[in-house]
Parts: C-alpha cells; structure tokens; sequence
C-alpha cells in the first residue's frame, strides 16, 4: 500500500513538472541539447512577463475585439470569408478556392503532426463559465498557435499583388495576440505560430497562387 501512494504521488509530481514546461521535448531529443532547461526556463519568463503586461491591460472595452476576433477566426473561417468577398468583388472564385485548399493543408500540418511533437498545456482560465461570443477552448497542444499559424498564411497569400498587404498582415497580428489576451496561449506559442505561418505562405503561395500568371 505505501510503495502504491508513493509510486501515484511521484507520478503526480513529474507529471506536474511537465505541465510547467513551455514545450515537452522527447527526451531523446534533449539528450542530444544539454541547454534545453536553460531555454525553456527563459521563454517561460517571456510568456511570465507578457501574460502580466497583458493581464494589466485586459477590459472589457477590449473584451469584444480580441474575443470576438478569436472566436471568428476559429477553423479560419474569419480568412474564408475575406478570400469569399474578394471573389465576389473580382468575379474570380478560383484564388478563394485556392485560399481554401491552402488553409486546409495548414490546419492539418499544423494540428496534426506538428502539434503533436509538442505536448505544453494551455494557460489556466479562472471561469467554469462560457466564453464570451462562443469562443471555445480546444484540447490540442497550446504549441504553435494555430490561429496564428493560419491567420499569417492567410496574410502572406492574400497579400501577394495587392496593396492591402499592410492591412492583412495588421489583421493577422491582432488574430494571433488576441489569442494571449483570451488565455487560450502564450506569447511564445503565438511568435512560433506566426513564423511558421509566414513559412506555410511562401510554400504554398507558389504551390496555389491566389493570382493567375500572366
């Protein structure tokens, strides 16, 4: 019986010891990355630190901005309908088509084998109550953020040959840090999911080009 307690409580600790790491690495990874501690204990700092300056300036002035941007860009439908209007504006379905298939393939990079080579724990919400605007919380791995990964290839495709490239890649970063300002992830979670965003896009812009060579 007490070797049983001591076994469950020592299996308690570690796996509490994993929540508290920014990222999981597999072990046999870290074998071969000594500093790995040291890493992952200054982004769990950073993610400290902006969580904080965040928490300072959370209102319900904001509320309905980030909420509701979150929650409209779940599933990248907030980028489906944009790449709709724009073909209804143009009178050319194929780039929103494209735009579809292209998010498809990222959401299930990303959330698929991605994700899964990552086991870290979302930030914990104070509320059993639901969400503002229906907003819900998924059970995948917090790292990357998939709503920043999606909202940057969204911007780095919509915005080849056109103008208003400034103005999607503004709307992409409110979409990623708005997933901070609901406790859904950290800034850390948000920066990688960006950068890998902005990698989806050049790949497959030239893969599915939103514009028809000429």
């Amino acid at each position: 019986m007490g070797s049983s307690v001591a076994h469950n409580m020592a299996v308690a600790e570690e796996t509490e010891a994993a929540n508290d790491r920014p990222v999981d690495v597999p072990r046999r990874w870290a074998r071969g990355w000594p500093r790995a501690g040291a890493v992952t204990a200054r982004v769990r700092a950073f993610d400290d630190r902006v969580d904080a300056w965040v928490e300072q300036r959370r209102s319900r002035r904001l509320d309905p901005l980030f909420f509701g941007l979150s929650s409209a860009a779940d599933h990248g439908l907030l980028w489906m309908l944009i790449g709709a209007g724009r073909a209804a504006r143009t009178g050319e379905p194929i780039p929103a088509l494209r735009l579809a298939a292209a998010m498809g393939i990222e959401s299930a990079a990303t959330n698929g084998p991605i994700k899964a080579c990552f086991r870290r724990v979302r930030p914990p919400i104070e509320t059993e109550e639901p969400l503002p605007y229906d907003l819900h919380r998924p059970r995948t791995s917090a790292f990357p953020s998939g709503h920043a990964t999606s909202a940057f290839t969204a911007a780095t495709l919509l915005s080849r040959g056109t103008r208003a490239g400034p103005a999607y890649f503004t709307l992409a970063a409110l979409v990623a840090s708005s997933r901070v300002y609901v406790r859904m992830h950290h800034a850390s979670d948000v920066i990688a999911g960006a950068a890998l965003g902005i990698v989806f896009g050049q790949v497959l812009r030239r893969v599915l080009p939103m514009r028809p060579k000429r």
